[in-house]
């Protein structure tokens, strides 16, 4: 385990530490050899940007520190929001020794001397901020392990994570600790960054207006990587100064964050799906490119909006289904990237179409009333009658063909005999089912005419 009192470099090789003279002041020759975002990392959690709802006169934490009520923690964001910085100054802050462990390089046994080392320093009337990195990497069973010093305050726990606590971390040790979010950066909080790396180099950066907000943009919030963008430009020789071409052509665009798998697939689907039942199709197009971009699979995203075409476009426009599956079936004959064209298609076609749940509501009821009424009998005149005794016991007698019928409906009653007439499908005034609507009236009325 590391020495706690060297965390302030985080896990940084030995040999690319900056040495400190004895009064704990690092060399000039040192610093100059230390990445840049290591030399702006805030010595104080007011130097810490974009998280003013934490950290500002009112924010959660500061709070916390203002009433000495300092609990355990998740921090919960993307990389490069500054969750190791915050929970070191945190330790600083509320005069706790700070240890920091990774759940990817620790095991039990890490985690029983930490444990151990805390208890030994609260019984000298030390108290200990326990930093473990990516701590939803611990299994079930070793998260169990932090409750008990986390009950008894052995420990003030704080764990950083980038998945979702929800499902990435037990709901014992969520109960135990306080939920924080950390937001990524904006592009205010990333522009105090470039100044800072401004005035801490004593260069300005040779790029012009665009280009400095196209660095921003290829950050994508996370300040580690647009310190480490800073240190390629200013590497650069010569008094070259950068447009946004030249810029993307030196620095490799961030990889947007997604993983098929885990919490970024169901945000950005529910993206879409909410896009297109909101009729944004310009939107709806933006998320569907990013799940692209992303290395989604185009069947996923098929199969999601066929689902669509009949949940909440429904009715109002039934040539939606099966332009859904003419648009699965073009991709499944062509392949990327022409396929995914007729799927962009479909996002639009779903996006533009007039909406309606109804069908989906409808066959919701009906199953509930399925479930209440799964014995009845229908009614004898409906039933077929292949053989004399089930003539003779009056299956099909009193059927009414429609077809022969003035205006094609008979108005019979179908439900089971003795059970009250519900009404499961309400068709909206939207799109084709304005005319749905207006001839579920009419041979309602000769239903109602023949007491049905």
């Amino acid at each position: 385990m590391p020495d706690p009192t060297q965390d302030l470099f985080g896990d940084m090789p030995d040999m690319a530490r900056p040495q400190a003279t004895p009064a704990g002041r690092v060399e000039e020759g040192a610093s100059r050899h230390r990445p840049l975002a290591d030399r702006l990392r805030p010595e104080t959690l007011d130097q810490v940007v974009g998280q003013d709802h934490l950290l500002g006169p009112e924010g959660t934490l500061s709070l916390m520190l203002r009433h000495h009520s300092l609990a355990s923690l998740i921090l919960w964001g993307g990389p490069g929001v500054g969750k190791t910085t915050i929970a070191r100054l945190l330790a600083h802050a509320a005069g706790l020794r700070f240890v920091q462990i990774s759940a990817v390089f620790s095991g039990v046994a890490d985690l029983k001397r930490a444990f151990e080392e805390a208890r030994r320093r609260a019984a000298n009337g030390e108290g200990t901020l326990l930093f473990v990195d990516e701590i939803h990497r611990f299994n079930r069973a070793q998260q169990d392990g932090f409750l008990p010093v986390v009950e008894d305050g052995t420990v003030v726990l704080v764990g950083a994570t980038t998945e979702n606590p929800s499902f990435a971390l037990n709901g014992a040790l969520l109960s135990r600790c306080q939920v924080l979010v950390l937001r990524r950066l904006d592009d205010a909080a990333l522009e105090q960054l470039l100044c800072r790396a401004e005035g801490e180099t004593g260069r300005a950066l040779p790029l012009t207006a665009p280009a400095r907000a196209t660095l921003r943009a290829m950050a994508d919030g996370d300040g580690r990587y647009l310190l480490n963008m800073v240190e390629q430009i200013l590497a650069q020789p010569g008094d070259m100064v950068f447009d946004p071409q030249s810029l993307s052509r030196l620095l490799a665009r961030r990889a947007a964050l997604y993983d098929k798998d885990r919490e970024e697939h169901y945000n950005l689907i529910s993206a879409l799906h909410k896009s297109m039942r909101g009729s944004d199709p310009d939107a709806a197009l933006y998320w569907f490119a990013r799940m692209l971009e992303g290395g989604e699979d185009p069947r996923y995203i098929a199969r999601r909006l066929t689902r669509f075409a009949a949940e909440d476009v429904g009715m109002a426009d039934p040539q939606a289904l099966p332009l859904a599956v003419a648009a699965w079936e073009t991709y499944e004959r062509m392949g990327s990237p022409e396929g995914e064209l007729a799927l962009a298609q479909l996002v639009v076609h779903l996006a533009t179409a007039p909406k309606s749940n109804a069908v989906y509501v409808a066959y919701g009821k009906a199953r509930q009333a399925a479930r209440a009424t799964g014995s009845l009998m229908p009614p004898a005149h409906i039933l077929n009658a292949p053989t004399r005794l089930m003539k003779e016991i009056g299956y099909g007698r009193g059927y009414e063909y429609d077809h022969d019928q003035a205006e094609g409906i008979s108005g019979q009653n179908y439900f089971p005999d003795g059970m009250r007439r519900p009404q499961f499908y309400r068709p909206t005034g939207r799109g084709y089912e304005r005319e749905v609507a207006r001839r579920l009236d009419s041979w309602g009325r000769v239903r109602e005419s023949r007491g049905s």
